[in-house]
């Protein structure tokens, strides 16, 4: 079944559909349209689309759907846009349309229903704080592990724990939910997300924290981007790469070529780049060599926007091209663990040699206490 809807959340972007001049200047970057090839899977298509269903020229079909969901918002076209389009912006605000219209993928309702009636994505019953044998308590630093962390990339949450022990930090863990990210991505309504927002404030202002730590980079950019939007922020909030550059770490040699990935979230989207590749090279003896693609211009991973979970088969094909890229190295290290399970996902489907670590578990064996 199609239709035409009601664009309540384009109409804000009614200026910047029209400022776009179609000059297919995205193109030459946006990693998903590279792996279809058809003009609906770059921006430009995307701001055709949004366009049509903001004037009721076109329907909501299953092709237009599609295409506005397989965006992974990783901004490579708006760094790349003569116009500075920002095509985040627009793309987010025709997925809220067509949520609120009832079209939302199926994969996305039970993510949305499990972040609800849970408080993760992953419909794990038990709460974040239970999994790692520490309860909340007054700190000056709270530590917000994330739900991939949590529940999925364990050893990334252990990790971090491991290191702010060794460098003596006064940490806590906080009672926290889901930040919110994945619900934002895909076109939820607000009220839920707010919901997830407070409820994470009071979390972290119980404890009466002056800083929280973050180890997953959409974690991060969700308190540093989006929640002053909503909810009042009185603490300040560090990914843990910024946390470990301002130390002088005691890290032992290590004898081993090694290239880091930029997580979009972290990156582009929160201008954090110089912070890891400074903590990497405060090993002795690593050889550090980055890929061609990197920094402002780094190809996104394929797992952000939702892609991961509603297209795996393209998620998998862009993770692999960007796992390519790092075939000189022994170690491809990124900071966020989205990104981790993605690169690997890559490897895994075309056989590369390279190793996928998350910078907190390439680090804590080589931190002396």
């Amino acid at each position: 079944m199609t239709e035409i809807i009601e664009a309540q959340h384009l109409k804000n972007e009614l200026k910047t559909l029209l400022t776009c001049t179609y000059c297919g200047f995205c193109k030459s970057v946006c990693p998903v349209f590279e792996g279809i090839g058809w003009d609906p899977s770059v921006a430009r298509g995307r701001m055709i689309l949004s366009y049509g269903l903001l004037q009721k020229e076109i329907p909501a079909d299953q092709s237009v759907i599609e295409s506005l969901f397989q965006c992974t918002t990783c901004k490579d076209c708006e760094r790349r846009c003569p116009s500075s389009i920002e095509v985040v912006e627009v793309v987010e605000s025709a997925r809220k349309d067509l949520v609120a219209n009832g079209f939302i993928l199926p994969q996305h309702s039970k993510i949305i229903n499990n972040i609800i009636s849970l408080g993760n994505p992953y419909g794990e019953r038990d709460r974040v704080i239970d999994r790692f044998g520490m309860r909340p308590r007054n700190a000056e630093l709270g530590y917000f592990i994330g739900c991939t962390s949590a529940y999925r990339n364990v050893n990334s949450a252990k990790a971090t724990l491991s290191i702010l022990k060794k460098l003596g930090a006064d940490f806590t863990l906080l009672d926290e939910v889901c930040c919110g990210s994945v619900m934002q991505r895909i076109g939820w309504k607000e009220e839920d997300l707010i919901s997830l927002m407070e409820k994470n404030v009071k979390a972290i202002e119980s404890v009466g924290v002056d800083e929280v730590v973050f180890s997953c980079a959409g974690c991060y950019r969700m308190f540093k981007e989006e929640y002053p939007k909503f909810v009042d922020i009185n603490f300040k909030v560090k990914h843990i790469s910024e946390y470990l550059a301002d130390r002088d770490l005691k890290l032992k040699p290590l004898k081993k070529k090694v290239t880091y990935h930029d997580p979009c979230h972290l990156g582009r989207h929160c201008g954090i780049y110089e912070p890891p590749r400074k903590v990497l090279q405060m090993i002795p003896d690593l050889v550090y060599n980055e890929m061609q693609r990197n920094k402002e211009t780094a190809r996104c991973c394929g797992g952000g926007g939702g892609v991961r979970s509603a297209f795996p088969d393209l998620s998998a094909k862009i993770a692999a091209r960007r796992v390519d890229e790092a075939e000189f190295a022994d170690f491809l290290v990124t900071t966020c663990p989205f990104c981790v399970n993605n690169l690997r996902l890559g490897k895994e489907s075309n056989g590369a040699k390279v190793e996928v670590i998350d910078l907190v578990e390439f680090i804590d064996p080589l931190l002396t206490g």
